[in-house]
């Protein structure tokens, strides 16, 4: 079948079983990979057309008030669809609605193959950004000048289809054959297709170029790098002279490039402690152009001494953002060569050989591992890294990925083919020959907390975005275990006959009662699960118990409790630590009997590989479960740990969450890390507060007779450039006046959004406040104009809600805890910024209640001490969204008065660039915005 014909609808809503209509249909013809004829129609539906249809399509009633019915063309529209396929980007939608509008004129429904051109994009294009069409048409160049529109939307569709095709043809047999196996999972219809390109490709005599194929598999070569060494002959002055100064490389490779003295001086300052031996913290408030200026010192010094620095940053995101964006810049800044790699944590990276061994197992085959499976084959034949990082997977196919990867393989005979085609070792051996390294915080505590085993040795660091580093050491240090994850990796497992990891290993090796104890596993996996429910709704039921009278709630809307296994005094404690007790000792037999299968299976000399990792793999994880239950409930660790309980209250009676770590880290870090390394060099745009680095050196166990604290100032002209607007009406909380407080903010929202057109971020720092409001906006807003978001609302990722943001013209985000910081909207899709309430921590939060303690038994004030400036470090990030480059202009609206009032109100106002400030009506201040655009 050599016909294709394309098909896009726009309708009247997204249910053609509500009565939704079809209003266009636009139609594309492709015969012999050329497009040979396109036609498109309006339809008057018979209803008006709802005003967010007509906003995003541009039809309205006037345009299809003397269109023709559907009926009146339902045959044509038949007929062009004859011996082809049916291709549709979400093909399941114009289809289903154009075969119910068929049905209800009296034809009958279109029974073509079908291709699905978002599924066809997620397998052939895996690292393209986004699949919706018009990014898509974006990422691959194909002009879209009519979006939402039938014929334009269809037409964009064919050069789609016609792209993916030609990268079909590119694949070499191999990545073919196994898509033929997955094939019929797929939505699309793509047996014949991918035949005929076998078929093709039987007679070929070569592979596609720079591509290896080892055991059936298809991937990408990469050399290894080659350790180079630089000759650096100028001084530190010169270098920075020649990139900096007039007529520097700079000015000369950087477009619209003006000056900033505080980039010199950064460059300068982290220079100055390298050679000192000292460590720095340096704030560098926006627009600093903080990544070059720690970047120019970190490459002179690495290649002019041939030693190895470590750059560190918050998240995997920005380290790639470092390597993509900021290297290929310094590289052009720069007159001698230099090496830089990026290293991630094991599961980052894709074990070829597990995904050998997996892909030839269909036994768990749905359609999301099927579609993961498919994306991993063309991605392997594309990546230089293995860094799964580069796609997004389909939700549960991270299930899958998490079998695959290396962190999953167990230890890797270094004589093994496999090993030196390693990602995750080729990682490694880059990192090992680079002069300057790219990791992240996790790993570099990791690394710490390991005796330095990760990363290559390094006696010099750069931590960026240093104001998480405490935060994240405290996470690494503690621990996690819940519900949904102990159940999930149990029916994982699963009993002798249910087909899972352990029964495979059953059938695979015939194993009887003689040989193992069968009965007994069954038995006992079946009291652990009990077990497992039956602690967890005990859990539930505890905590719910103590907050008979209390509604705290974590940032995502959990209940929390922190608990002290020596102090709880009820018979349910003590109930509860029996239920542990009687789980862990269930989870030991089972490991014994993993033992049994393993001793019986050495010696008969049967054991295959692969399966014995696996078998390692489920006594690991069960031992790794027994450790931190006993953790948790009965022992102390060397480090004092605060323990806590999570409790989802609309979720089910066993979702749990249990956490565990370490009140203080900076005794640790100062030990492990800070006298162990000869400069640590912590930056971040907010470690102060009123110009004091005080807060942040005690929490990271900085002492100051190796350190240097600078403060660089933004070069943008923010009393020209905002202005920060706080209302002196609003409802006080303290009162009780929250219902007021929340409608007198949503009011606010509303009354700014009509001046700025939507373009707002407001900050939450209550997640049940940020539903509230949402609601309640939900319910007033004109929808047809406004696009309202909520986080944890809206469905999505941070990084999703942001480019749905930044998409429509006229959106609303409301957000809370993540979205205080790390999120950049430069330009005019961000215009203003409220803040409802000013951020501190809830003192019941576990972790900041036990730091307050500690904090008392020193004898300071725990407000002063640490509310407070935690409070203001984290304002600060919050009000760093709105101004995000030279151009860029808004206003902050800050609900909360006590910034005005209070006497700590100053701590805010005067730890932020100096903006003017208006404290009025609320009415006025609406005006003064208005005037201010």
């Amino acid at each position: 079948m050599n016909k294709f014909v394309v098909i896009d609808l726009e309708t009247t809503g997204h249910s053609p079983l509500k009565s939704d209509k079809i209003i266009e249909v636009g139609l594309v013809v492709i015969e012999n990979n050329e497009i040979t004829d396109t036609r498109t129609t309006l339809f008057n539906p018979k209803m008006p057309i709802p005003s967010f249809i007509s906003n995003l399509t541009g039809i309205s009633d006037s345009d299809v008030e003397d269109a023709p019915l559907f009926h009146e063309k339902a045959d044509k529209i038949v007929d062009i669809f004859k011996d082809s396929y049916l291709i549709a980007h979400n093909v399941k939608f114009d289809l289903n609605f154009l075969n119910t509008e068929l049905a209800a004129n009296g034809r009958e429904r279109l029974i073509n193959p079908v291709l699905d051109t978002v599924e066809l994009s997620r397998i052939l294009f895996p690292q393209a950004p986004s699949y919706k069409l018009g990014q898509l048409a974006e990422y691959l160049d194909i002009h879209h000048d009519d979006p939402h529109r039938a014929l334009s939307d269809a037409y964009v569709t064919a050069k789609l289809f016609l792209k993916l095709m030609n990268k079909l043809e590119s694949l070499p047999y191999e990545t073919i054959a196994h898509l033929l196996n997955l094939e019929k999972l797929f939505i699309s219809d793509l047996h014949e297709i991918l035949s005929n390109q076998m078929d093709r490709l039987a007679f070929a005599t070569t592979s596609p170029k720079d591509i290896t194929i080892y055991q059936g598999l298809a991937f990408k070569e990469i050399p290894e790098t080659k350790k180079e060494t630089a000759v650096v002959k100028e001084s530190y002055g010169e270098y920075l002279d020649g990139i900096y100064e007039a007529n520097g490389s700079m000015e000369k490779q950087m477009k619209g490039y003006e000056k900033r003295a505080g980039q010199r001086e950064m460059s300068e300052i982290i220079f100055d402690s390298f050679r000192s031996n000292t460590h720095a913290l340096i704030e560098a408030e926006t627009g600093t152009g903080k990544s070059l200026a720690y970047l120019l010192p970190a490459i002179y010094e690495a290649v002019k001494l041939n030693q190895r620095l470590i750059i560190s940053t918050y998240t995997t995101q920005l380290q790639s953002q470092l390597l993509d964006e900021e290297i290929p810049a310094l590289r052009s800044l720069t007159t001698f060569p230099f090496q830089v790699a990026i290293l991630k944590g094991k599961s980052h990276y894709i074990s070829l050989e597990k995904f050998a061994y997996e892909l030839n197992d269909s036994s768990y085959d749905n359609y999301d591992i099927a579609l993961t499976k498919a994306m991993l084959l063309i991605w392997l034949t594309e990546t230089d890294t293995g860094d799964i990082d580069e796609i997004q997977l389909p939700s549960s196919g991270y299930f899958f990925y998490n079998k695959i990867s290396t962190d999953a393989e167990g230890k890797v005979d270094s004589f093994s083919p496999w090993f030196s085609k390693s990602f995750y070792q080729k990682a490694r051996r880059k990192a090992q020959k680079a002069d300057v390294v790219i990791t992240n915080h996790a790993l570099l505590c990791t690394d710490m907390f390991n005796d330095y085993q990760f990363l290559p040795t390094y006696e010099k660091v750069i931590i960026d975005e240093a104001h998480h580093f405490e935060e994240t050491a405290s996470h690494h240090y503690g621990m996690k275990l819940d519900y949904i994850n102990m159940q999930f990796i149990f029916n994982q497992i699963g009993r002798v006959n249910d087909g899972k990891l352990f029964g495979k290993l059953v059938t695979n090796y015939s194993l009887t009662e003689v040989q193992v104890p069968l009965e007994k596993w069954d038995r006992l996996f079946d009291q652990a699960k009990y077990e497992i429910d039956d602690l967890f709704q005990n859990l539930y039921n505890y905590v719910v118990s103590q907050h008979k009278n209390s509604k705290s709630l974590s940032d995502i809307g959990r209940l929390q409790y922190r608990f002290d296994e020596e102090k709880e005094a009820e018979k349910t404690w003590d109930a509860i630590q029996e239920m542990v007790t009687r789980l862990t000792f269930f989870i030991r037999d089972l490991i014994h009997i993993l033992a049994l299968i393993e001793q019986h299976l050495t010696k008969s000399e049967l054991m295959d590989k692969y399966d014995k990792e696996e078998l390692d793999g489920i006594t690991s994880t069960f031992q790794n479960f027994i450790d931190r239950l006993e953790q948790l409930f009965f022992t102390e660790g060397n480090v004092p740990h605060v323990k806590w309980i999570e409790i989802d209250t609309k979720g089910t009676k066993n979702a749990v969450y249990l956490y565990s770590e370490p009140a203080e880290v900076s005794e640790l870090l100062a030990n492990e890390f800070f006298r162990v390394k000869k400069s640590v060099i912590m930056t971040s745009a907010t470690l102060t507060m009123k110009s004091s680095f005080d807060y942040i050196q005690k929490r990271l166990g900085l002492s100051t007779d190796r350190l240097i604290t600078k403060k660089i100032e933004s070069p943008f002209s923010y009393k020209d450039q905002v202005q920060l607007l706080v209302p002196n009406d609003f409802p006080d909380i303290k009162y009780g006046n929250i219902d007021d407080f929340i409608y007198a903010t949503c009011e606010a929202i509303l009354s700014l959004a009509e001046i700025t057109e939507g373009r707002m971020l407001v900050l939450f720092t209550s997640y049940d406040m940020l539903k509230k409001s949402y609601t309640l906006l939900k319910e007033t807003i004109d929808t047809g104009k406004y696009v309202l978001i909520g986080q944890g609302i809206t469905s999505g990722s941070r990084s999703r809600l942001k480019k749905n943001f930044q998409t429509f013209d006229h959106a609303i985000l409301l957000g809370t805890s993540s979205f205080w910081e790390g999120v950049d909207i430069p330009g005019d899709d961000l215009s203003c910024l409220m803040i409802v309430r000013l951020p501190f921590q809830p003192p019941n939060h576990p972790v900041f209640e036990a730091k307050s303690n500690l904090v008392k038994e020193d004898g300071k004030n725990a407000f002063m001490d640490l509310s407070l400036p935690n409070a203001v470090i984290k304002f600060k990030q919050g009000f760093g969204r709105l101004i995000r480059s030279s151009s860029d202009r808004g206003i902050v609206f800050i609900c909360d008065a006590r910034i005005i009032k209070t006497r700590y109100g100053k701590y805010f106002t005067e730890s932020i660039p100096n903006v003017p400030i208006a404290f009025d009506t609320t009415q006025s201040l609406i005006e003064k915005a208005e005037e201010w655009f």
